[in-house]
């Protein structure tokens, strides 16, 4: 059973990291000439170079976040294949934010930045791209799932007393 959880959490996270590089390089080679629409008024494709993290906070600490990303990714794929997930949420979870953690590092390793190019318009929002996507998204679930479980846990607490 596990074997069976082990590989499909690897394909996930070589189909997540996969799509991020192929967007990525998309974006590189098709979007150099300006922006292009997505959904009129609401999105629009815009090549950007982030050499820091979220909106661009912290520019030029590229070998900073380097060695940061891969301590967190090694750390959660050592937690997610050593069994220790309680369920699939976490399972799930912490391997999206790995795959959108590696897809980031790739980019951060290879060229000294990161490939953003998902700009929202409707709103004042930093351009991002599909790791910055997973990371954000994987983040919410677990952390709405551990909010979750110590509700959970505080509640069965008090039906012992």
């Amino acid at each position: 059973m596990h074997k069976k959880k082990h590989i499909s959490c690897a394909v996930m996270i070589v189909l997540i990291v996969a799509f991020d590089q192929l967007t990525k390089y998309l974006a590189k080679t098709c979007l150099q000439n300006g922006a292009v629409p997505f959904i009129k008024n609401f999105v629009q494709f815009r090549y950007a170079e982030n050499t820091g993290m979220a909106f661009s906070m912290f520019s030029g600490a590229r070998w900073i976040f380097v060695v940061l990303t891969v301590v967190i990714c090694a750390v959660g794929l050592w937690y997610l294949f050593s069994d220790r997930c309680p369920d699939l949420w976490y399972y799930w979870s912490i391997g999206v934010v790995v795959s959108g953690g590696i897809g980031n590092l790739i980019d951060r390793a290879l060229y000294g930045y990161v490939v953003d190019f998902i700009e929202p318009l409707f709103v004042d929002f930093a351009v991002f791209n599909i790791a910055d996507s997973a990371v954000t998204l994987g983040a919410s679930v677990l952390i709405v799932r551990l909010i979750i479980d110590l509700f959970r846990d505080g509640k069965n607490g008090k039906d012992k007393a």
